[in-house]
């Protein structure tokens, strides 16, 4: 750690703060001696959440309009791994990036493995795209991948997602993310029933190649890119697929790969006591998949989803489930928005740890129904911001990132080194 950031660098940084954080949490501390809550307790669970930064993320975004490139934006996975390092450096609590093959191919896996331990990062699940063709690909997409009425073209993308497999074996990765945007566009363009038979036929292959000690996660979407029907549309297609693939088949709850107003907190309760959440994709939105930043919209959808995360017995299983940044940043520098999240969604986290729980059963017990309510709101309206910054402080982080991150004028030092397009281009990545 401190590789891309030096500590003296941050430290230094940091002295400007120390004064106004040391006040702040002062009171926070006398706050919360008024309740039963364990402030050391607390911090050490901080401390041992991990969230993965997406690798795709670390570019310039796009949407189908166009995609405007930024300044010092990386071109590939080692300088995806010089950025990331930067986050981590700053918030100490991002050490795991998440790969997407093809677009992170490389000649030299282990090179790659060895570079990302330079910097103390290690490599998350992986992820598979059979939803776009890659140039000089033979066979095409369009009409689907797993569930392709063509025999060839599913095997074809069952090859690549072993493929992607092995790559991962080889940087240390524990696991596979399998996202397909197979669907269609109009009625009776798809024979329902067949193409979800294909997806599992096709499923089953590539379980049936995950070492024991890996994981396959299932993602769902209600739409896009298929408007009409998605062969993996909700959680509960996810699940049911999930099971019988075996134990090692989990689902992944990404936060936007939901219907307006859909009640995510129940899903996540729902498939916690069904024991197959394996991992979440977090970001926010408005109106879809709007890869927004996580927190940036409904930060409260935040704190009740960790809420039930953090049920007491659901601790045990806490750390066993991925959790993983997945947005798309088109006008700002990718840095400041992973940094943001990243705070916002250990902000909900650290709000969700404040709640009593034994407090909050007592109340549902007895039909409070304000009282339950109140409780929750102290919680997500309780300022936690002095303590997430004593945790960067103490771990010799940075007590404001952003500011920090600023001071170092990171992107346009790379930016000399790194060779960008400067004009608008289609496309979402």
């Amino acid at each position: 750690m401190f590789e891309a950031v030096t500590k003296n660098r941050i430290e230094e940084n940091n002295k400007s703060f120390l004064d106004e954080q040391a006040r702040d949490y002062d009171y926070f501390q006398e706050k919360l001696l008024r309740t039963n809550n364990d402030i050391n307790l607390i911090k050490k669970k901080i401390n041992n959440f991990n969230l993965a930064l997406p690798s795709w993320g670390l570019g310039t975004g796009g949407t189908r309009f166009g995609r405007f490139p930024g300044i010092g934006d990386p071109n590939n996975i080692f300088q995806k791994i010089e950025d990331s390092a930067v986050i981590n450096d700053l918030m100490g609590a991002t050490n795991s990036v998440s790969p997407h093959f093809p677009w992170d191919n490389v000649d030299d896996y282990k090179e790659l493995k060895d570079y990302a331990n330079k910097f103390d990062l290690k490599f998350d699940l992986v992820n598979s795209n059979t939803f776009q063709d890659q140039t000089n690909q033979e066979h095409s997409y369009k009409f689907g991948s797993l569930t392709n009425n063509s025999k060839k073209i599913r095997d074809k993308a069952t090859e690549f997602n072993i493929e992607c497999i092995r790559k991962g074996k080889l940087i240390g990765s524990k696991g596979l993310t399998v996202w397909i945007g197979d669907g269609g566009n109009y009625p009776g363009q798809q024979n329902f029933s067949k193409s979800l038979n294909n997806y599992m036929v096709s499923m089953k292959d590539i379980y049936s190649n995950l070492p024991d000690d890996w994981k396959i996660l299932l993602e769902y979407k209600p739409y896009e890119p298929a408007f009409y029907s998605t062969v993996v549309n909700d959680w509960g297609t996810s699940y049911i697929c999930a099971k019988e693939l075996g134990q090692k088949a989990m689902c992944l709850i990404d936060l936007g790969h939901h219907l307006p107003n859909t009640n995510i907190e129940m899903i996540v309760s729902r498939l916690i006591d069904l024991k197959k959440l394996g991992g979440f994709h977090f970001n926010d939105s408005q109106y879809g998949d709007d890869d927004l930043d996580s927190g940036s919209i409904n930060p409260h959808q935040l704190f009740l989803i960790f809420n039930e995360l953090t049920e007491e017995k659901n601790m045990e299983n806490f750390n066993k489930i991925n959790y993983m940044i997945d947005q798309s940043h088109n006008l700002t520098d990718p840095i400041e928005s992973l940094i943001q999240s990243t705070n916002e969604i250990l902000v909900a986290y650290a709000k969700s740890l404040l709640v009593d729980k034994a407090k909050l059963e007592s109340l549902q017990n007895d039909n409070d129904i304000i009282g339950a309510s109140n409780l929750l709101k102290v919680a997500f309206n309780t300022d936690v911001y002095s303590l997430l910054k004593q945790i960067r402080l103490e771990n010799h982080n940075a007590i404001n990132p952003i500011f920090t991150y600023r001071k170092l004028n990171y992107k346009n030092e790379k930016a000399k080194e790194r060779k960008n397009l400067k004009t608008p281009s289609p496309g979402i990545i």
